[in-house]
């Protein structure tokens, strides 16, 4: 709070002025004053008779500007027409011009506009006659018309007086009133005031100029107080949508599509978000800017709640649904800010085996076909920065291949207009290489070599493509086949987007300049000398922090009962974190304030996301979770009790598989409650088992959740339970040390987190360690890619298996990312599409432009 308000006292109330023509003294006395009060003043000088485009220009330019905290338009009464009224800034709008003022003005509402400062200074002078009583007294204005006239009339009545209006303006008025009345003059430049007493006693007040200027300071200022008092943390006065629930339950879209949102500008507002921290796309989601994080820096968090789940059946456990559920329970019902942190779904699962991806039933976000399709554009964008680093490496390798040094360095070092000079990505390469140089000319043979020559060895590029659609046909490739590349063909292929290191990059950066950073440190392949190349030494960095510079910005959608959400990044849970960004969650917690909860999931089961959540995420993000929610379903559970039907196969799947997934969480020092996702098959025996064995393992509370049938209302047992446990003593903990040997992390996650006796190390997977520690990345958490269906590496294997060897048979890196991944069996970053995939039953009505079969 200290730190804020030494801000605030830095900052010095601003008045901008338009004017057209030359200085006349009522502006020079404006001016004057402001600036010996202490107010900056910005003068903006037009021609005479300058057109309406040129000030709407001029207002438009002071409006986006922070540093102007009120407007000031001193122009010819023609000049200040509807359009320049309407493009003003109504905060800005310290002269009670705009309608927004004027309406708030007659409706009695002084808090929204400001009183025109010559109005003030007319009551200001009429409350002060010493010798006669106002009270009652009849005000007489003359010569006045427009918006102006009408807020006098409104304020002299309100002030207890009755107002009447004339356009008589003769000057021998004053002889043939006769009683005691008081009378404007609004004909003159400025107002003249009269008097009259019982003795017919006449006091003349004229010339209201400087006092009318202390007026407009004095909105200055308030219109300052507001900017910095708006700018402070704001209460969230949340507005809950109503849910009626049908039985039986309609499909996903159907109930999406049956919700209208609240505009998203609305929803902004209503938590606390600034209109210049929203960049609005449609009516329904919006990108929010990271300026928020500064304003908002010493806000403590709110409590940071992860949902895990055991390990999974194919399609899912409801994890989604879960997160979505409790978030609504929290805040439409329970009436405690929550917001809710998902990924990004990408459009391989959407249009192949899983379909949509926005939770399920009566807990979901809206609209989902938006969630579900293109959403921002976040993954095209991520889609358009890997392949121009791909296309980089192939181009770097043909020209090296076919040019000489010189020429090459001429072309990367080209003369423009005479003079040659390195770009500062090449000066960034250049200081890698250990020349202090910045004259091209000053290089010598030697030092043009290596500045020129990357060398990749095309055996050993790790980059592919990516495209963000299951097309198992990709997964090899051969390029280069065309005659024009010169016999540079070879074998690569394509990954699913959301498998690029870029989108990994994306979930972890702390802002923009981490990372470029990150985008900076991307290796994309080996020289044949053995060194690492990066997307830095390629040139291509900077340009991919210009395509990713909107996708860092997290995008805000709402859930079916209108609660907050975020959505934002997709890495895939197996060879990368699975988590949602780390900027969405440090967003949403300062807005939900301390009392607040920010619920965010992790993909798959607890040993892969909630695992990387904790080791890789929190590491990156500072954060520390105060409560783990562990989703189970019955279904699952029998599966990993040997079967179908019967209690004991649900007990034994409680006593394995949910057992060792709780555990895994209370390694990290975390309250652990257990939310069994419903499911219409599911009996109340089965129920009562699962949550009375799940607490006998250690779960701090276990509750059956309805929220797919009943939307935020059939979880509020699971956020009360939550409420209860993030007040609880919480030892958070890393599973290693990151100084431990890289063999003795993989160790550590496998014996501990999977159950396994050891770990067995192919020989490329103990050259991969070698080179990395070599390489300095010895330091770099884990992140291990394995199969999700199982604790182990082996699908099949369900509940909890023991007694196994992990075979690691190859080690990468993602050192943009910040990660080493060991790959555990064989991991494919490029799913294949079903033999009927969901896109069969996905149409659109050319009509009404309706989608159908989305879920």
């Amino acid at each position: 709070m200290e730190a804020l308000q030494k801000r605030n006292a830095a900052i010095q109330p601003s008045l901008a002025i338009i004017q057209a023509g030359e200085d006349d003294s009522l502006l020079e006395m404006n001016t004057k004053l402001a600036r010996r009060i202490g107010l900056k003043v910005t003068q903006v000088c037009l021609e005479k008779e300058c057109s309406e485009d040129e000030i709407v220009k001029e207002v438009l330019k002071l409006n986006e500007d922070p540093g102007v905290h009120g407007l000031y338009l001193h122009l010819p009464p023609a000049s200040t027409t509807s359009r320049v009224l309407t493009a003003l800034k109504p905060e800005k709008d310290v002269e009670g011009i705009s309608d927004l003022s004027t309406g708030c003005l007659i409706r009695g509402d002084l808090s929204t506009g400001y009183v025109p400062p010559v109005i003030s200074a007319v009551l200001e002078l009429l409350n002060h006659f010493s010798d006669v009583s106002l009270e009652g007294k009849t005000v007489l204005v003359l010569g006045g018309h427009g918006t102006l006239e009408v807020t006098l009339r409104c304020l002299i009545e309100r002030n207890g007086m009755v107002a009447i209006t004339s356009h008589w303006t003769s000057k021998n008025l004053k002889s043939e009133v006769c009683f005691s009345t008081v009378i404007l003059n609004l004909s003159f430049p400025h107002f003249e005031g009269f008097i009259y007493g019982s003795d017919n006693d006449a006091s003349s007040y004229s010339g209201l100029g400087y006092l009318t200027a202390a007026y407009r300071m004095k909105n200055v200022v308030h219109s300052c107080t507001r900017w910095l008092q708006e700018r402070q943390y704001q209460p969230w006065n949340l507005s809950s949508i109503n849910l009626q629930p049908q039985t039986p339950v309609p499909s996903d879209i159907e109930i999406s599509r049956a919700q209208t949102p609240k505009p998203v500008d609305q929803l902004a507002k209503e938590i606390g978000l600034l209109p210049e921290e929203l960049e609005v796309y449609g009516r329904s989601k919006a990108k929010v800017r990271l300026s928020l994080l500064d304003r908002l820096q010493n806000q403590p968090d709110g409590k940071y709640v992860l949902v895990a789940g055991i390990t999974p059946t194919p399609l899912g456990e409801g994890k989604s649904t879960v997160t979505i559920g409790l978030v609504q329970a929290l805040s439409a019902h329970l009436k405690l800010n929550s917001f809710a942190c998902l990924r990004q779904p990408s459009q391989g699962p959407t249009f192949g085996v899983k379909g949509g991806a926005a939770g399920g039933g009566y807990a979901q976000v809206i609209p989902m076909e938006e969630f579900n399709l293109h959403l921002t554009g976040d993954i095209h964008a991520i889609t358009a920065a890997n392949n121009l680093v791909a296309a980089a490496i192939d181009a770097r390798i043909l020209h090296e291949s076919t040019q000489s040094d010189k020429a090459l360095y001429n072309r990367l070092v080209p003369s423009v207009n005479g003079v040659r000079r390195f770009s500062p990505i090449q000066i960034s390469r250049l200081r890698r290489l250990g020349m202090d140089k910045t004259d091209p000319a000053s290089l010598t043979p030697q030092e043009i070599n290596a500045f020129v020559r990357l060398d990749l060895d095309p055996s050993r590029i790790t980059w592919h493509r990516v495209v963000d659609t299951n097309d198992r046909f990709l997964r090899k490739i051969t390029v280069g086949q065309a005659s024009t590349e010169k016999g540079q063909s070879r074998e690569t292929g394509f990954d699913i987007a959301v498998a690029s290191e870029i989108m990994a990059i994306l979930a972890l950066a702390d802002g923009l300049e981490d990372m470029k950073t990150r985008l900076a440190r991307m290796v994309v392949g080996t020289s044949r000398g053995g060194q690492p190349v990066t997307a830095e030494d390629l040139g291509v960095s900077g340009a991919l922090a210009v395509l990713m510079k909107d996708a860092i910005k997290p995008t805000l959608m709402q859930t079916l009962e209108g609660t907050p959400v975020f959505v934002h990044a997709g890495p895939f849970a197996n060879i990368a974190h699975g988590n949602s960004s780390v900027l969405a969650d440090k967003l949403a917690l300062k807005l939900v304030g301390q009392d607040g909860f920010v619920v965010t999931e992790a993909g798959f089961g607890a040993d892969i996301g909630m695992e990387k959540f904790f080791n890789i995420k929190c590491r990156a993000s500072g954060l520390q979770p105060n409560v783990v929610v562990l989703v189970a379903t019955v279904r699952a559970l029998k599966m990993h009790g040997g079967g179908p039907n019967n209690l004991d196969l649900v007990a034994g799947g409680c006593r394995s598989n949910l057992r060792k997934q709780i555990q895994i969480a209370r390694l990290f020092g975390v309250p652990v409650v257990v939310a069994v996702n419903v499911f219409k098959t599911d009996t109340q025996a089965e129920l009562d088992l699962v949550c009375q064995i799940a607490k006998e393992c250690g779960a701090s509370d276990a509750v059956p959740c309805h929220h797919w049938a009943q939307g935020g209302r059939g979880c509020i047992e699971l956020a009360h339970a939550v409420n209860a446990a993030a007040t609880r003593s919480n030892n958070f903990q890393f599973l290693y040390n990151l100084q431990l040997p890289l063999v003795d992390k993989i160790r550590a996650i496998a014996q501990q987190v999977y159950g396994a006796d050891d770990i067995e190390l192919s020989p490329d997977a103990k050259a991969k360690i070698d080179y990395y520690n070599q390489q300095g990345h010895g330091s770099l958490p884990i992140c291990m890619a394995k199969t999700h269906l199982s604790l182990s590496h082996m699908p099949e294997k369900k509940g909890a298996p023991t007694g196994f060897i992990l075979p690691i048979r190859d080690v990468r890196a993602s050192v943009g990312a910040g990660f080493i991944y060991p790959l555990v069996g064989t991991m494919s970053t490029m799913p294949g599409l079903p033999t009927r995939p969901c896109f069969y039953d996905i149409d659109l009505d050319p009509v009404t432009e309706e989608i159908s079969g989305l879920f």
